[in-house]
């Protein structure tokens, strides 16, 4: 199944207290369960004015229902071609 990069431009979401961030991941996972099982979300990552999520899903356009059903901005939705690391200098 395909892995997806999604870049949502949110201001100072950095800033946001525990229980924001809870609430976030809250309604994210709410919408998540109403798809179903073939959309998975993996991890994001929080800087000062941006998220960056990792999702698994079968196609771009379940990714942006998710935004749409969740009101999250989906400012760039790309799909992960190929995933390299350290080890991967190792012959």
């Amino acid at each position: 199944m395909p892995k997806y990069v999604i870049e949502r431009d949110i201001a100072n979401i950095g800033d946001v207290t525990p229980e924001q961030a809870m609430a976030i991941s809250q309604k994210s996972c709410g919408v998540l369960s109403n798809m179903g099982p073939k959309i998975q979300w993996v991890h994001s990552y929080v800087t000062q004015n941006k998220i960056y999520c990792i999702y698994i899903a079968p196609d771009e356009e379940m990714v942006r229902e998710h935004a749409r059903q969740g009101g999250f901005p989906a400012n760039s939705v790309s799909e992960v071609k190929l995933m390299i690391d350290p080890t991967s200098a190792e012959a």
